[in-house]
């Protein structure tokens, strides 16, 4: 579905629909590294399905779109600067199809949003850094197996040092006074999200 929106979306602004596809399947090739198992397409997709039912209440749709499709396209996890690196890349590409330029700085700024996740001033921005939160507040089940893939992703740290660093994650989002900025996330989300970073937590004080 992704694909669709987005080749669509490339096409309201290029008359060359080999631009939209060229552009798509560059998306597709970045997200589909082996080194990945959870910053996948199907992460994207779940932003889309998380968000296709706000999109009422989502005053610039194409933004988000490109958002969703280039937020974790530059995703090394040796490196601490791949949300810069993403908002780069996504401009770049979006100056290739004259993608207005307030609307380009709108997109690079919800890319850099998901480093913090705190409150942005723009309400689209806190839709979409909420929708990347949200398989924090999924089922246990959905969660943990999320928890697997990120530790995949990391695989290369041994415990003695992914251990500290993730516990120091999960900290992070308790001692928010809200996870989700939004009403609707957060009616959703923050009670169970709140659960399942606290029963990790406790896995990781056992272990």
């Amino acid at each position: 579905m992704l694909s669709q929106q987005f080749i669509t979306t490339v096409a309201r602004y290029h008359a060359d629909d080999r631009v939209a596809t060229k552009l798509w399947s560059e998306v597709e090739k970045h997200y589909t590294s082996g080194k990945r198992y959870y910053h996948t397409l199907t992460h994207l997709e779940n932003l889309l399905q998380e968000l296709w039912s706000l999109r009422d209440c989502i005053q610039n749709w194409d933004c988000i779109i490109f958002s969703i499709a280039y937020h974790d396209i530059v995703y090394n996890t040796l490196s601490k600067d791949n949300e810069e690196k993403s908002a780069a890349f996504a401009a770049e590409r979006l100056k290739e199809i004259s993608f207005p330029v307030q609307r380009i700085d709108q997109c690079t700024a919800q890319i850099l949003a998901t480093k913090s996740h705190t409150v942005s001033q723009d309400s689209d921005t806190n839709f979409f850094t909420d929708a990347d939160l949200s398989i924090l507040g999924a089922d246990w089940e959905v969660y943990h197996e999320y928890t697997k893939n990120i530790r995949k992703e990391y695989s290369f740290y041994p415990d003695l040092l992914y251990k500290p660093g993730r516990k120091k994650v999960l900290e992070h989002f308790l001692s928010m006074s809200r996870i989700f900025k939004t009403e609707q996330f957060f009616s959703r989300f923050e009670e169970n999200a709140r659960k399942n970073l606290l029963q990790e937590l406790q896995v990781f004080s056992k272990s």
